[in-house]
């Protein structure tokens, strides 16, 4: 007979940011160890629930006990366990003996081979576990398991004894129904009494009847909402509500609802207001500091610009709840007369006037100061400036470079690091510097993560692309390369970030070439002496492993990915369109021969001996299919040529169906590798002529499943 059981760990206010990662791994953990003892069923239902001060799990259909299991035992081989007369040896006796039985289990023993060795077997029937034992094991596996931050060590009531968890916990149940499961953990012994909300609780501390009361029981008597997504659900419902009241808009954080559904147990969503004069510091900083420091939620009007009021999630529901009110306010007055304060104080120096100070900032101590990167990333931005756009774009990407990290030194931004650039526009704009010199400091950070924005202007995409560069050209002169998952460096994000630009703004900048000037640019000046590791793997390669990645993610095959990159394309934004023109291939009837045909192609004309001339001699012509094959190939380059060259390439690719026919017919009836060496070359130089054509979109030969 099954039951439903419920296990529950009263702790000390657990870490918020990892609470939800915390009440899903103990209820897998937990589930999983019984899985595995045969205690619930593969499909059982499993319900987490966690709180700030609680991580509990229900699990449906749990037996008291584990059905019994028939064994197979392999003892050891026959000629070990039995003598010539066929009687046991006494090391099959002690092995027995260790396994609870006698000589009289001797006739029942089974021979088998066990690879080339005949052995002896012994088939018993072995009891379940109890839930009493495996519960226990389970906990202490889930306890042992759980992916904890931060360790603490405390010691129990004895004053003697000291145990390890992410808090301390003040008690533990166990009910299976609503019988007690007497099993304990972290010097707890399981009962059936849990707290509810330390102030809203009608009842403390709370009688557990059974199971599957448990939520109920903690939302009537307790007035705490024990499921993690029901808590956020209600707090987004009367965050909603509330703003609608207000009559403004709710600013969208996932990060910080979630955070917060963490910190309360019986949410109580409450409107506050600060003074409007804060308004005239920059929204991003006002907002940064009402939901980094307090947990608060901005609120934003019709024109998503950020109103002087605010939304809060108490952890209690006081009938006044003025005093709650005005308390936060009281706070929040103070945290943002600081922002006012750095704002104010900040503006007083000119960002060019900060530039010098970067001398004095180490970036990496293999690679010197900040003044240094400076350095190289404004000559970097010069020299993309000149490419893009001439003279007049190159002067203002080396004065966007220039002042880029100057905001680095500003008391706004060494109090809100996730401030940089974006305070650096908004002081550039005080000092009157044009938009393109403003949003370039702000936008020069970006992507700044997966689906994030790229640069609005152009200087802004010559200095992202030319801090990007340098930082990824210096760490993997100096061997600072990602190894598995850790990239402190943030290197991935930077090469997926100028793959995006490239792409994305349709740059006619080819990434090979880019690179190589880019290592030019820092080696003038003085350099930290740098010596590169024979390993480090090299950034071209780095770069395309990067761009590979990214296309499939897109959706693309990993056979149409590398089809196109084979051809190591350096205009990346060409790479969509290959790709498509690729996909479009396909899919056609003539696709599967013709990749099979250029497959075989390649392989001949790598076997070849010699240099493979570029003309063809019609005069050795001789077959009738090599002929047909050569006609073929005439009648269709200037088509192919012309949509190759316009960029169609779909086009370019769908032209070469034509060739199906006489492909087939020249591996069907000619023989290339004959012995007269005019004519092989001659046959030679037709396929390579064929292998060129077919190959500049993409090497075809890779879309062959093998």
């Amino acid at each position: 007979m099954t039951k439903n059981l419920l296990v529950e760990l009263l702790v000390e206010e657990l870490p918020p940011k990892s609470l939800k990662q915390l009440g899903n791994s103990f209820a897998e953990l937990l589930a999983a160890s019984l899985k595995t003892l045969g205690l619930i069923a593969q499909n059982a239902i499993v319900t987490p629930y966690a709180t700030p001060r609680r991580l509990a799990v229900h699990i449906a259909s749990v037996a008291a006990q584990a059905a019994d299991k028939a064994v197979t035992q392999k003892l050891m081989p026959v000629k070990v366990g039995l003598d010539a007369a066929g009687q046991a040896t006494p090391p099959l006796l002690k092995k027995l003996a260790s396994l609870g039985a006698d000589a009289s289990a001797v006739p029942q023993l089974k021979r088998a081979l066990d690879g080339k060795t005949e052995t002896l077997f012994w088939d018993s029937i072995v009891a379940g576990i109890s839930l009493t034992d495996g519960l226990q094991n389970a906990l202490q596996d889930a306890i042992d398991q759980l992916p904890i931050p931060k360790v603490m060590t405390y010691q129990l009531a004895d004053g003697w004894q000291s145990v390890h968890f992410v808090r301390p916990a003040h008690a533990l149940v166990a009910l299976h129904g609503a019988d007690i499961v007497p099993v304990n953990i972290l010097g707890l012994q399981a009962g059936r009494e849990t707290q509810g909300h330390r102030f809203e609780a009608k009842v403390n501390p709370i009688l557990l009847h059974n199971a599957d009361s448990y939520a109920q029981q903690l939302q009537d008597e307790g007035a705490v909402i024990t499921h993690f997504a029901q808590r956020r659900a209600e707090i987004v419902r009367q965050l909603t509500a509330a703003a609608a009241r207000e009559q403004f808009t709710l600013l969208d954080d996932d990060d910080l609802l979630g955070e917060v559904t963490a910190l309360v147990e019986h949410p109580n969503v409450l409107a506050g207001k600060f003074d409007a004069e804060f308004l005239q510091v920059p929204q991003e900083c006002l907002i940064l500091t009402m939901k980094a420091n307090q947990k608060y939620f901005p609120l934003l009007d019709s024109q998503g610009k950020l109103a002087n009021k605010f939304l809060l999630v108490s952890n209690i529901c006081p009938i006044d709840p003025t005093q709650v009110i005005t308390g936060n306010e009281r706070v929040v007055r103070s945290r943002l007369a600081d922002a006012k304060f750095f704002f104010d104080q900040d503006r007083k120096k000119t960002l060019a006037s900060r530039v010098p100070e970067l001398d004095n900032v180490i970036y990496h101590n293999k690679l010197g100061t900040q003044g240094l990167r400076m350095h190289y990333v404004r000559a970097i931005a010069r020299m993309l400036g000149e490419q893009l756009g001439g003279e007049a774009l190159a002067s203002q990407a080396y004065e966007a470079a220039t002042l880029a990290k100057a905001d680095l030194l500003t008391d706004m931004v060494g109090e809100f690091p996730e401030l940089q650039g974006i305070m650096g526009r908004y002081y550039a704009q005080y000092e009157g510097l044009s938009d393109d010199i403003a949003f370039a400091i702000e936008d020069h950070y970006k992507p700044r993560f997966a689906g994030d924005e790229l640069p609005r202007y152009l200087v802004g995409v010559c200095v992202a692309l030319a801090d990007k560069l340098e930082t990824l050209v210096n760490m993997f002169n100096i061997g600072e390369v990602p190894t598995g998952d850790k990239d402190p460096f943030a290197l991935r994000r930077h090469a997926l970030g100028v793959i995006r630009i490239l792409i994305e703004k349709n740059l006619p900048l080819k990434l090979d070439e880019l690179i190589r000037q880019v290592k030019i640019e820092t080696r003038t000046g003085t350099t930290p002496s740098i010596s590169k590791s024979s390993s480090t793997p090299d950034l071209h390669v780095f770069f395309h492993e990067r761009l590979a990645g990214n296309l499939r993610e897109q959706g693309y095959t990993a056979q149409e990915v590398d089809a196109v990159l084979s051809l190591n394309p350096q205009l990346l934004w060409d790479i969509p369109k290959r790709l498509a023109a690729v996909r479009a291939f396909s899919v056609l009837p003539e696709a599967a021969s013709l990749a099979a045909a250029n497959k075989r192609v390649g392989n001949i004309l790598k076997k070849s001996e010699g240099a493979i001339r570029d003309i063809v001699d019609t005069g050795l012509l001789q077959e009738s299919d090599e002929r047909a094959l050569y006609q073929a190939l005439q009648d269709i380059q200037p088509q192919t040529g012309k949509a190759f060259v316009a960029g169609d390439y779909t086009t370019s690719l769908q032209i070469l169906a034509a060739l199906k026919s006489p492909v087939d017919a020249f591996f069907d009836h000619v023989m290339v590798n004959v012995d007269d060496e005019s004519l092989r070359n001659n046959r030679l130089a037709l396929l390579a002529q064929l292998h060129r054509m077919m190959n500049r979109v993409a090497d075809l030969s890779k879309l062959v499943v093998n």
